[in-house]
């Protein structure tokens, strides 16, 4: 439940502080004093789109707080604790700053958040009707949309959308498969040409062999310098090793005079351990070296081998191997891709899969569309609708992800009068009254417990408005309403009254205030009578007011 609203250089809003009460709460005001204020801030707390018009004039941001309260096991709990912004308040505070520069910022219980956390959030805190919803009644999917929300039928239609998504994946597959079955067999032929000419020399580690081949080539020279430098190291007169040794033992007796001293006795003696290591290995590996000019012709083929292959196939002789393997992991699966005979048992299975999916939804929607459209028919009627009947219609059409039928909604206001389609029919007041009720009816089935009306009663007056306002009294017994209205019908039914006034400061202003008893007589008398208010409209606001308590 929406419990505080905070706006601080809002539009027209200088510094505005209120509180909604459960139930019924109404808006209202003369034209142009700022109605939509109140729901502008709103929609900006939920994350909605916002621009620097929201900024008031010379300031430098607008700033939102919207206060809601929540049960403990409600979705919008379970979503704080998921996203662990939930607190033991039982409170969620929705803020946001807009700056006049068009950026934005956005915090959920205090901790910054993204606008699509915002808007997460805010679809299961409020739903928002507006005066503009009629058109949606002339769109072709409204009447099926309508009638899936009513009757929660979410699961079943997302269990067509996906057996048609699945049948036709498999259809593409399977003429995929029928355009590559002439080219497949020649694809396999090739790879394994490929492979089998790769298969002995990617046996040999390229380089390996380019390293070894280098090392004969350079065998003199390699030689060469190694016996000089074991000579140096080991076996001349005065030699690396014996020179070490020299200065070690020169320098071990004032190691333990020196802490430095001793640092480089120790550096000496890891130094003499090393040149004694390499030595050895060098003395080694002279021992072992031989030349073999057999052995340096193998490896010069081997090389040319490799070049003449890189060369064929475009790439470098060290790639060689890489390319071999994924040659083969190609040709396996072009061997493990299943023939069009295979994948069109696939596409029937899935097909099946589908049509039984929509055929039970097509079903359960046939079913439920009777007792609806009785339903409609019997909240339409009080408006200034007596005669009013509709019906469902259901036409075939090629299968889709929407199902098996084309639905929709017939609609007549005349007795006798056979019903056709609503768009086609209805007048623009009957649209107005129609969309009301449907929109009410969809109230009664959604989840959040913040519903917003924004001038759903435009088009209406009289006895009808009288009506509406019962139908959203009742409606606010079980959630809660904020509803922007012209009609003092509407309005005189309501449990808290708001009214929006224009200030003429510099610059202009709009504040918001809470009516008490009286005040609501005296702007349902204007709202009913104009500019001049008799002792005739305040008699006909206080039995307005009169009807609300005879309701309750």
């Amino acid at each position: 439940m929406l419990t505080h609203l905070t706006l601080i250089n809002f539009a027209l809003a200088d510094h505005l502080a209120l509180d909604i009460e459960q139930g019924f709460n109404v808006l209202t005001g003369e034209t142009g004093a700022g109605k939509s204020l109140l729901l502008d801030a709103l929609s900006a707390c939920l994350g909605e789109r916002t621009d620097t018009n929201y900024v008031r004039y010379g300031a430098d941001k607008a700033d939102v707080t919207a206060v809601f309260s929540y049960q403990a096991e409600s979705a919008e709990a379970h979503w704080l604790t998921e996203h662990e912004l939930d607190d033991d308040s039982g409170e969620i505070h929705l803020r946001r700053v807009i700056f006049a520069t068009g950026r934005s910022k956005a915090w959920i219980n205090g901790r910054p958040s993204s606008l699509a956390e915002l808007k997460e959030i805010g679809r299961l805190l409020v739903q928002l009707y507006s005066q503009h919803s009629q058109q949606q009644l002339l769109e072709p999917p409204y009447p099926k949309h309508w009638l899936d929300r009513y009757h929660n039928f979410a699961e079943p239609s997302q269990a067509v959308r996906d057996a048609y998504s699945t049948w036709q994946r498999n259809i593409r597959q399977h003429q995929a498969a029928l355009d590559a079955q002439a080219t497949r067999i020649q694809k396999i032929q090739s790879l394994e040409s490929q492979i089998e000419e790769l298969e002995e020399v990617v046996q040999t580690d390229y380089r390996e062999t380019e390293q070894e081949f280098d090392r004969l080539s350079h065998h003199e020279h390699i030689m060469q310098d190694c016996s000089y430098s074991l000579n140096v190291l080991d076996e001349a007169e005065q030699n690396i090793t014996q020179e070490v040794a020299s200065i070690i033992r020169r320098l071990e007796s004032h190691a333990g005079r020196s802490e430095q001293l001793a640092n480089i006795y120790n550096s000496l003696l890891n130094a003499q351990s090393e040149i004694d290591d390499a030595t050895a290995s060098l003395r080694q590996f002279i021992d072992r070296q031989s030349f073999d000019p057999e052995r340096m012709e193998q490896l010069n083929a081997t090389l040319e081998v490799f070049h003449r292959l890189a060369r064929k196939h475009r790439t470098q002789p060290e790639l060689l191997k890489q390319e071999y393997e994924t040659w083969q992991q190609e040709l396996e699966q072009l061997h493990q891709l299943e023939d069009p005979e295979t994948l069109a048992e696939q596409v029937e299975v899935s097909y099946q899969t589908f049509l039984q999916a929509a055929q039970h939804l097509d079903q359960i929607r046939r079913a439920a569309a009777i007792p609806l459209a009785k339903q409609l028919t019997e909240q339409v009627k009080p408006l200034a609708l007596p005669e009013a009947h509709f019906e469902f219609k259901f036409e075939p059409q090629e299968p889709n992800a929407e199902g098996l039928s084309f639905i929709q909604l017939l609609f007549t206001a005349n007795k006798g009068i056979p019903p056709q389609p609503l768009a086609r029919v209805a007048s623009g007041g009957e649209l107005s009254r129609i969309a009301l009720v449907m929109q009410v009816m969809n109230a009664e089935k959604t989840e959040s417990e913040v519903l917003v009306f924004d001038e759903i009663d435009v088009g209406i007056s009289g006895g009808t408005a009288e009506v509406v306002g019962r139908l959203l009294a009742d409606l606010a017994q079980h959630v809660q309403l904020l509803c922007i209205t012209h009609q003092a019908q509407v309005a005189g039914q309501s449990d808290q009254h708001l009214l929006v006034k224009k200030q003429q400061t510099d610059p202009a202003s709009s504040t918001i205030i809470e009516l008490d008893e009286e005040q609501r007589i005296l702007e349902l008398a204007r709202m009913s009578g104009g500019v001049e208010i008799s002792e005739t409209t305040l008699q006909h606001a206080r039995q307005l007011r009169q009807l609300k308590f005879q309701t309750t």
